[in-house]
């Protein structure tokens, strides 16, 4: 039996038609989308690149950390973004990310250290 297996030698003929041995590597697929925007982007007759979201409000990039950040990652649809975009997207998602571990870790520093001593004034020990 004359079959290919995963540890035969470089040198010997693949079995499969010349016309589909080009389509082995692997394909980046685009998100319905984003291949909707391109279309739309291709028709209208401008770039592909997205432009007009930057000049309608605060990009991600510029967005402060905070609830309105989140707000705003949480609500988009990451399967219309353009790549550009969702780069920013990501960066902004690691900024958020990383707010969010300095609260974390301020408020586990206030814990740690509010058990050292007597209750302060005002506050009621639980």
């Amino acid at each position: 039996m004359d079959t290919p297996s995963f540890g035969a030698p470089a040198g010997r003929e693949s079995l499969q038609p010349e016309s589909t041995q080009s389509t082995n590597l692997p394909l980046k697929a685009m998100s319905p989308g984003v291949v909707d925007y391109l279309f739309r982007q291709l028709v209208s007759g401008r770039p592909a690149e997205d432009i007009q979201w930057e000049r309608e409000g605060i990009t991600l990039a510029a967005q402060p950390e905070g609830a309105e950040l989140a707000r705003r990652l949480s609500e988009t649809d990451i399967d219309a973004l353009t790549p550009t975009e969702l780069f920013h997207y990501v960066r902004a998602a690691q900024r958020l990310a990383a707010w969010a571990e300095d609260l974390r870790q301020a408020a586990v520093g206030r814990y740690c250290h509010a058990g050292t001593g007597a209750p302060r004034p005002g506050r009621q020990a639980i």
